[in-house]
């Protein structure tokens, strides 16, 4: 049986160098028909526009690299390579070139996670389901995964802790609407209701990552010396209480932080009546509000 190298993060080359596998076919040619696709395959959605362009392509110059597949009886089943097949059937392609390997299903498994987790265009939750899914069916632990894949253990570890993100805030990482670094950030949090409206606060006002990351640092001190007070019995005085931000209100306060890259805070006090806080934690923040304020 084909061996499998025991890192694999330098793709698919890591399972398939060299020369074909004396105990695989090799490389020949198969009919489309007879492929099935890769229960394993992490990728759970294609982009249409490039998959038409992939068509096109394919339509013109044909198949250049063959698939990856393992013969399964009357069928074949396909390991990588998934958007090539797509695109052949698409063009009409009666045959397409592939390379038969005896991988067992924990290979196949692998060859999976290697040929998607370096694409820029698998999405966070993609990966991380695939990587979780590898972990619960073959009962290895996260170092000993990113060992395989040639990544480091906290690199598995934080993707597939967001699975534990709320599911409207994945919906948004898969859709593109936030970043991975957003998810990182509301991954932290640990109240649930809270990931998900910050989440849908950075879709509506654009906010970037290190403006979260102020706003979320700012919560968390806000509510540290709130119970602070409590405990202490300060209450605030009548005159003191922070009324309720309107929408335009908290539009402000993002728009300013994002621009300045620091705390930023508006308290309205009463109607008409606030304060504008602005932190800074370096003298070089300091400078660059200053001549921000000057402009």
């Amino acid at each position: 049986m084909t061996t499998i190298a025991p890192r694999l993060g330098r793709g698919l080359d890591a399972l398939l160098g060299g020369p074909p596998p004396t105990t695989g076919v090799g490389t020949t040619h198969v009919e489309t028909g007879r492929i099935q696709r890769n229960p394993y395959q992490p990728r759970k959605s294609f982009d249409d526009d490039e998959l038409k362009q992939l068509t096109d392509s394919v339509k013109s110059h044909g198949i250049l690299q063959p698939l990856v597949v393992r013969d399964a009886g009357d069928h074949f089943q396909l390991i990588a390579g998934e958007r090539r097949l797509r695109a052949a059937q698409a063009a009409g392609l009666a045959s397409v070139p592939v390379h038969v390997v005896n991988f067992n299903d924990q290979q196949v498994y692998e060859a999976a996670l290697v040929e998607n987790i370096q694409r820029a265009d698998l999405n966070a939750i993609e990966k991380a389901q695939g990587f979780k899914d590898y972990l619960d069916r073959y009962g290895i632990t996260h170092e000993q995964l990113g060992a395989k894949l040639g990544i480091d253990r906290a690199t598995v570890s934080n993707l597939v802790g967001l699975l534990n993100l709320p599911a409207d805030v994945q919906d948004a990482v898969r859709n593109g609407q936030i970043t991975l670094g957003h998810a990182k950030i509301l991954k932290g949090l640990s109240n649930a209701e809270k990931a998900s409206q910050l989440s849908k606060q950075v879709i509506m006002s654009g906010m970037s990552v290190h403006a979260l990351e102020v706003l979320v640092k700012e919560q968390r001190q806000a509510a540290v010396d709130a119970k602070a007070a409590k405990d202490a019995g300060d209450v605030p005085a009548p005159e003191r209480v922070t009324v309720e931000k309107t929408a335009h209100v908290m539009s402000v306060e993002n728009e300013l932080r994002q621009r300045l890259a620091v705390k930023v805070e508006i308290k309205v006090r009463a109607q008409e009546k606030g304060q504008i806080v602005i932190g800074f934690e370096t003298n070089d923040d300091f400078e660059r509000i200053i001549d921000a304020l000057r402009k």
